[in-house]
């Protein structure tokens, strides 16, 4: 299912810097399948030829409670959380492969090894309930088939659980709500792939690509190699 990389071997050029600083980015707390939506909509406009190599990784199980760390909505020392769902964004243009998150501490973007160590650690430490599910999708798919109609944040007496953000809600000419769709982590429904821990690393981890530079050392190099 994943577009193959667009070079192998040795990688000397710059990754593309999606997204200049977080700050830029629609954000908002806890719509973190909006916010992704948005970044998705933002590749399109404004980096159409690297959307192919784009991902959109939504995070659940059939409990819907899925402990990740290094989240700024952690209240502890390693900032862990547990989320009924969350939703990220994978770029993947060769072997490399970087994490945007908004709801991160960790820096915008991490290399996909360091997200993935320290953001979910190992399913084997976990009771199974917790253990985490990943359905992989594309962004452009995602782009043109996600809508929630966002009754998700509303109590039943139609008061906000957390305020909603302020652009209308996202919708497709024949769907309004298709959210649960994205969150469900049956195998063989929906659009995507549902993978297991161990599948998403095998996906986008290369062991012989150096990750160890920070992504935002490499956007400074392209920057400056434009001016």
């Amino acid at each position: 299912m994943a577009t193959e990389p667009r070079v192998s071997g040795n990688n000397t050029k710059p990754l593309v810097p999606l997204f200049p600083r977080a700050a830029d980015c629609v954000y908002t707390s806890c719509y973190c399948e909006e916010n992704v939506w948005k970044l998705c909509q933002d590749v399109a406009t404004k980096h159409a030829s690297e959307l192919p190599y784009c991902y959109v990784v939504f995070i659940s199980n059939n409990n819907r409670s899925v402990p990740l760390w290094r989240q700024r909505e952690g209240k502890s020392d390693d900032k862990v959380i547990v989320w009924d769902y969350h939703a990220i964004l994978i770029y993947a243009p060769d072997e490399r492969a970087v994490v945007y998150d908004l709801e991160s501490a960790l820096p915008f973007p991490t290399f996909f090894w360091k997200y993935a160590t320290e953001t979910f650690r190992s399913d084997e430490a976990l009771r199974p309930e917790y253990h985490r599910r990943f359905r992989l999708v594309p962004a452009a798919l995602f782009l043109q088939n996600f809508a929630s109609n966002r009754n998700h944040m509303k109590r039943k007496d139609g008061t906000w659980i957390k305020t909603p953000p302020e652009y209308p809600p996202i919708s497709t000419p024949t769907c309004q709500n298709n959210l649960d769709k994205f969150i469900d982590m049956e195998p063989g429904t929906g659009l995507g792939t549902v993978l297991n821990l161990k599948q998403l690393v095998n996906q986008f981890y290369r062991p012989n690509i150096n990750q160890t530079s920070s992504p935002a050392s490499e956007f400074s190099e392209a920057e400056a190699a434009s001016n």
